[in-house]
């Protein structure tokens, strides 16, 4: 079972997101809150698989929380599900260590795929979300030594990119998923950061990562 915690300043629409949730057996809504002060202080105390968050919410913003919760829980899983296409936005919620952008006019399967991976550990890139983040970096590449990615990891953080995991990444690239582990932990140091979501972020951004 998956309990998940809805982070959304508008009632209807955490109603709405609660009833298409609990449509399919694995999902639990574990609590409903309408803005981010709420939010970080109940991932503390119930500990949800994972956070569906909007980012405009009064007081403490989205962005804000799971800054906030990132920093306190770094492994905590987000998903962000938000009406505003915005890529600074994206880029900003994925490196502050979001698992997922959403758009809420995404269809149930997508948000439930999107939920799923994160839930694993897992960061579901949609392929607009790559096209935008493309779109968006700057092609600064990396200074200094140790930010230099190999090409085997350069292979693993693009399957990553992909929404694969990391036992798919292990057979498609015929190593073993302990070593998979241990190039995306390299991949992670040398970009400065501590997820999936935020190292493929942060590698489209300086053009590590091409379509």
């Amino acid at each position: 079972m998956i309990r998940v915690l809805i982070a959304d300043d508008h009632e209807v629409v955490r109603d709405g997101l609660k009833l298409i949730l609990e449509t399919e057996e694995d999902f639990e809504v574990i609590g409903e809150v309408g803005d981010g002060a709420t939010v970080v202080q109940l991932t503390e105390e119930l500990q949800p698989d994972v956070i569906l968050m909007d980012l405009r919410m009064p007081g403490m913003d989205g962005l804000q929380a799971i800054e906030k919760i990132h920093t306190q829980r770094p492994n905590m899983a987000v998903v962000i599900l938000t009406t505003y296409n915005e890529d600074d936005l994206m880029i900003r919620g994925l490196r502050a260590g979001a698992r997922g952008y959403l758009l809420k006019d995404t269809n149930r399967q997508t948000l439930f795929d999107s939920l799923r991976a994160a839930a694993r550990g897992e960061a579901l890139f949609l392929p607009e979300v790559i096209a935008r983040v493309l779109n968006h970096s700057t092609g600064e590449r990396p200074r200094g030594e140790n930010s230099v990615l190999t090409e085997r990891e350069l292979e693993v953080l693009r399957a990553a990119s992909l929404g694969e995991r990391s036992k798919e990444i292990a057979i498609h690239l015929g190593i073993s998923e302990r070593t998979v582990k241990a190039h995306l932990d390299s991949v992670y140091n040398k970009l400065g950061v501590d997820s999936r979501a935020a190292a493929v972020a942060t590698a489209f951004e300086r053009g590590l990562l091409t379509k």
